[in-house]
């Protein structure tokens, strides 16, 4: 019978820098407002259904508090230990990071329109930042390993990163070609993602950007 694990990816909670719309990437930070910590319990209260085995987060500040946060919720339930992953980090997004996205428009008009809409012309040369292959480089590699170290049994899996590398990244998995990596929108804070492996090789989605277990609507500071 195939083993199927799944991979549970979670966006942090939202940050200072989210709500002011600021790039943050892999050098900048920010930290969790007072209200993520609320929305971090309501994402337990969902994963509260499901047996872990791990957790696995980016070393970034607010992804790892949101990872701990995670466990601290799910403690009672569960003991879980959270893993650091450097490769597990977000786009390095170079001169943008700590900028507005208006700023970024006005003074990176190109760089910001490819990353956004068309990542198969998106050259972060000019901004000395992290390229999409280069995600993939590092990213990939390391989801794989994480997925194929659970395989030898159906075991359910969460990992902690962020916005704009867990959109590209996973459909990256899902075999998506590069210039529609951003066609169906970003993801919100405090979401769940859910891809299903047997092998760590091919991946299918069970569930994009999930967050009806927010006690709130959604805005546009929310999506990245």
């Amino acid at each position: 019978m195939l083993q199927v694990t799944k991979l549970f990816f979670i966006r942090h909670g939202k940050t200072k820098w989210n709500l002011e719309g600021r790039y943050q990437g892999a050098q900048g930070d920010s930290p969790l407002l007072q209200e993520s910590y609320q929305e971090i319990q309501q994402l337990c209260s969902f994963l509260k259904d499901y047996q872990f085995e791990c957790i696995y987060s980016s070393p970034i500040k607010r992804a790892a508090i949101t990872a701990e946060k995670i466990a601290e919720g799910l403690r009672l339930q569960q003991p879980l230990e959270v893993k650091s992953i450097s490769e597990l980090r977000e786009f390095n997004l170079g001169k943008m990071e700590g900028m507005k996205f208006t700023d970024v428009a006005q003074r990176y008009p190109q760089e910001l329109e490819a990353f956004r809409h068309h990542p198969d012309k998106y050259d972060p040369s000019e901004i000395n930042g992290e390229s999409f292959p280069e995600l993939f480089a590092r990213m990939t590699p390391a989801i794989k390993e994480i997925a194929q170290q659970h395989q030898a049994e159906s075991k359910n899996i969460l990992i902690v990163s962020h916005g704009a590398a867990l959109c590209a990244e996973i459909r990256h998995l899902l075999g998506y070609p590069l210039a529609d990596l951003r066609a169906a929108g970003g993801l919100a804070n405090t979401s769940t993602t859910i891809l299903e492996t047997g092998n760590g090789e091919n991946y299918k989605c069970l569930a994009w950007n999930k967050t009806d277990y927010l006690e709130r609507k959604l805005s546009d500071t929310d999506i990245v």
